[in-house]
């Protein structure tokens, strides 16, 4: 199975299904990703919920370092920075890319830069991955 394939299995059911992230793109060096902003994920009216946002952000990074773990081990978020530069409207698509800063033993840190489609940043999010030996 293809990373894309394994990361979308993974996630059907769960949280990011719910988003409705569908994934592009998967290696060990990042992911890239959409969601279309739909009503329920917006706060003002017409207007992408800024945890809507960071919680796409934060997916694509935890599925990168699921693609990086060693066999048995799992990760969660520990540290997160989001800066917002521009809204993202309902019925709008926005595509995440996220790229390695670091990839250690211990902790991977991720950038994901979110997108609208005609291309302008909506947010650009920096986030810290603890790995987890031995959780199963």
């Amino acid at each position: 199975m293809d990373a894309i394939a394994r990361l979308q299995r993974a996630t059907d059911g769960l949280f990011p299904s719910l988003l409705g992230i569908r994934f592009l793109e998967a290696s060990a060096e990042g992911v890239r990703a959409e969601m279309t902003v739909r009503d329920e994920l917006c706060t003002v009216p017409g207007i992408a919920h800024g945890g809507t946002i960071m919680a796409f952000a934060d997916t694509l990074g935890a599925a990168a370092t699921v693609l990086n773990l060693p066999p048995g081990a799992t990760t969660t978020t520990i540290e997160s920075k989001t800066n917002f530069f521009a809204p993202a409207t309902a019925g709008s698509r926005v595509i995440g890319e996220c790229t390695a800063l670091h990839r250690g033993r211990r902790t991977m840190v991720w950038q994901t830069r979110v997108t609208r489609e005609d291309g302008k940043l909506v947010a650009l999010v920096i986030q810290t991955q603890i790995v987890l030996e031995g959780q199963d």
